[in-house]
């Protein structure tokens, strides 16, 4: 039988670049060597304020982008995350063995209450591990597609199902992190040293996959380059290191392969060329994206949520059980 791995995306900010070459290009390997759900996960969307019509659009969006870029539900289970009621029932009986300092120590809830502050935080956003373990644990996962900036979410996930199997027996299978080195850490074009993010305040940070072919241009014609002029993939050069990674992803090129290109040639033409690789890739995945059909994209996600409510309730009427609830 075939490993079980499940992720997904938040529908909310703008997918850009990054997500596609750090995350969903690699799930359109993955799965047809695994046994693949993939989800938008709306539910985590809503641990900071969203406007409801966009969160409907962008939930559709992340869809489109998910089938435009190869993800095939002949092959996989896509769904939405609030189409299945589980997700947050396990949720809510995995918040009874979480403990508080725990959640305090998530990096991702520390950067973003900085951000708007605790007071102005969400019980949610606090509680966003808990239902990324439940969305990993009801499907019996055995691995986890992430960046290494999500690893602490795996090892909480990890904690959970290793607490709970030991209070109330083999139930979970405790899953893995599968960390992709390659593409998982695109940074953003504005600051080599943070990540590529949908929620960055500068639009100079990201290149959206919905941006046009002049906006793709001047942002990367703006993006920051380092000192000196020679195209070279090194730490010390770690903007321009970006921007190689980057080509290098979309052409499929090895990095040698770019610099001897390059040899003897300035940022501008380096930049240049990035800049047709990024358009001759986006042209064609945004003609895709805008051809499909909302009503039978909506068919496809359904059929995702029936494809995988019978392993949620399976899962989740074991637990209950377990816990002493009459079913």
């Amino acid at each position: 039988m075939k490993q079980r791995i499940f992720s997904g995306i938040q529908p909310s900010g703008n997918l850009h670049l990054g997500n596609y070459l750090g995350a969903i290009k690699n799930w359109v390997k993955l799965q047809d060597s695994y046994d693949s759900i993939f989800c938008v996960v709306d539910m985590h969307a809503i641990t900071v304020p969203q406007d409801p019509e966009k969160l409907r659009q962008k939930t559709l969006e992340v869809a489109k982008i998910y089938l435009a870029s190869g993800i095939d539900p002949k092959k996989c289970a896509l769904f939405i995350q609030s189409h299945v009621p589980e997700h947050a029932e396990l949720a809510w009986i995995l918040n009874t063995i979480a403990k508080i300092p725990e959640l305090e120590r998530m990096t991702q809830y520390k950067d973003k209450t900085q951000k708007v502050g605790k007071e102005s935080s969400s019980v949610g956003l606090f509680d966003y591990p808990v239902l990324m373990a439940a969305d990993i644990l009801l499907y019996d996962t055995n691995l986890v597609p992430v960046g290494e900036d999500q690893l602490q979410h795996i090892e909480i996930t990890r904690t959970l199902a290793e607490r709970f199997n030991k209070k109330f027996g083999e139930t979970f299978i405790v899953p893995e992190a599968r960390i992709v080195k390659e593409g998982m850490r695109i940074m953003g074009l504005d600051d080599p040293s943070k990540k590529m993010s949908k929620s960055a305040s500068s639009e100079y940070n990201y290149i959206a996959l919905s941006d046009d072919e002049e906006t793709i241009r001047r942002k990367i014609k703006k993006a920051v380059t380092d000192s000196g002029s020679e195209i070279v993939y090194n730490d010390s050069k770690p903007a321009l290191k970006n921007l190689i990674h980057i080509y290098s992803l979309l052409s499929e090129k090895p990095v040698k392969e770019i610099e001897k290109e390059y040899a003897g040639k300035g940022y501008a033409d380096f930049k240049n060329g990035l800049a047709e690789m990024v358009v001759s890739f986006m042209k064609p995945l945004q003609e895709k994206i805008k051809s499909l059909d909302d009503e039978k994209v909506l068919k496809i996600l359904e059929s995702g949520a029936q494809k995988v409510r019978p392993l949620a309730k399976k899962k989740l009427d074991e637990v209950k059980k377990k816990i002493g609830f009459i079913l």
